[in-house]
């Protein structure tokens, strides 16, 4: 979960989708659940990673690392778009931990709903 959940914004809101996103894709490794909150090419990155390790065994013995992340700063790009900045520290058993930033943009779909419509991941120091 993120490292604010008590001051996490509402799942019905842009942040609120984000930060749900962040939470299934990068949190709980649950990419099925991850594609709920995707539309566009946000939708065709997951699915891809999903093609990439169907099959890959999760079992006691895998690795699998710990992640936080904090809000960054949010840019409105009209009223139906929004982006989002994220920064995550990832720590994985017997590895150094390192950091990463997450670019996370949503739009208010037909329906009302916002979704995840495109992401990145890039280093901090990048």
């Amino acid at each position: 979960m993120s490292a604010l959940s008590a001051c996490r914004a509402g799942s019905d809101t842009p942040q609120g989708v984000a930060e749900g996103f962040l939470d299934e894709h990068y949190v709980r490794i649950n990419l099925e659940a991850a594609k709920a909150y995707c539309v566009g090419p946000a939708l065709d990155k997951v699915n891809e990673e999903a093609r990439l390790v169907a099959g890959q065994v999760i079992d006691s013995s895998t690795r699998e690392p710990h992640v936080t992340y904090r809000f960054v700063e949010r840019h409105d790009d009209g009223p139906e778009r929004a982006t989002f900045v994220y920064e995550a520290s990832i720590e994985v058993d017997d590895a150094e931990p390192f950091t990463r930033r997450w670019l996370v943009s949503t739009r208010k779909e037909a329906d009302g709903q916002w979704k995840v419509s495109n992401f990145s991941e890039y280093g901090s120091n990048e």
